[in-house]
């Protein structure tokens, strides 16, 4: 049985059309004070239930998520999978300021102490988040979804282009199946959202750029990073994330940036004023991905199949 909360019902729409599934009534309001109420409204008693909610700002999201999980486990399912194509607050995974919160681990605690049993999720900020998390997570790559865009578009004299250190074993990825060069960007941070580039390891001059990244939040390291190579003699630039956030300036400076497309992935809801100023963003769906994964995960298949 599919659920699905408030925050992308789009995608979870696209999912149960896939899976040849309906999604069950859920009512989901707000009282006059702001408070959340949820209902299910069919019998989920020993049913396998999926809930469909990616936790990107507002706060609510996150707990309609909660709401749900509750629920489907007061009203006895068999089994609860949150599945949460974006999981937010994974950038706080580590204490590494004196007196912070450790987010990430935080989530992780109250989705466990709700009643999950299982979560799934496509591309955390760090992979190291599955140990965060006391229950069975299957972790998902967008990077098939990706592959076969930028396969149909046979880029040629190619350099895919790491936006840090920590990124250059997924831009390694991509540039061995893509059949293009690896570049890493040397940056530094000097205060949230904001990235400075001072080097480029590797050779972009006359070469087409692909940047990949997990999400893109302010754009802050983007614009630095189109900025850096169209200095050093870059060509066509494109752009992959996938988890289109677009916070703050974002779209400014997407727009301004002058990149030749920006592919990004529905696991988080654009608005049509967003798309409408960013003409060269190109959407692709992961419903598809999500929901081999629903499909694998209730037959107790592999899901680790679908990484090859």
């Amino acid at each position: 049985m599919l659920l699905s909360g408030t925050a992308n019902p789009a995608l979870a729409k696209g999912i149960a059309e896939v899976l040849g599934e309906h999604l069950c009534d859920v009512t989901i309001k707000r009282f006059a004070d702001g408070e959340i109420f949820v209902r299910i409204n069919e019998n989920v008693r020993g049913r396998d239930v999926f809930l469909i909610q990616p936790t990107n700002p507002p706060a609510e999201n996150v707990l309609e998520l909660l709401l749900l999980i509750d629920a489907a486990k007061r009203a006895s399912a068999a089994r609860v999978t949150a599945v949460i194509p974006y999981y937010g607050y994974g950038r706080a995974d580590r204490k590494d300021q004196p007196r912070v919160s450790i987010a990430a681990k935080l989530m992780a605690n109250i989705i466990t102490a709700a009643g999950a049993d299982r979560v799934l999720s496509i591309d955390f900020h760090q992979h190291q988040l599955q140990g965060f998390f006391d229950i069975p997570v299957d972790h998902l790559y967008a990077a098939p979804v990706f592959r076969r865009h930028y396969e149909m578009k046979k880029l040629e004299n190619l350099v895919v282009v790491a936006t840090d250190v920590s990124a250059a074993k997924m831009a390694r990825g991509y540039a061995k199946r893509l059949g293009g060069d690896l570049a890493i960007i040397d940056k530094r941070r000097p205060a949230p959202n904001e990235a400075e580039v001072s080097n480029i390891v590797g050779e972009v001059t006359g070469k087409h750029c692909l940047i990949p990244d997990d999400m893109i939040d302010t754009a802050g390291t983007m614009a630095s990073t189109v900025e850096a190579l169209k200095e050093r003699g870059a060509l066509d630039i494109h752009i992959l994330a996938t988890h289109p956030l677009f916070s703050g300036p974002a779209v400014e400076r997407l727009a301004a940036a002058g990149v030749k497309e920006i592919t990004v992935t529905d696991t988080v809801p654009m608005s049509q004023e967003k798309l409408d100023k960013l003409p060269n963003v190109c959407v692709l769906s992961v419903a598809s991905l999500l929901a081999q994964a629903i499909e694998n995960t209730h037959t107790n298949s592999s899901v680790s199949m679908l990484f090859n």
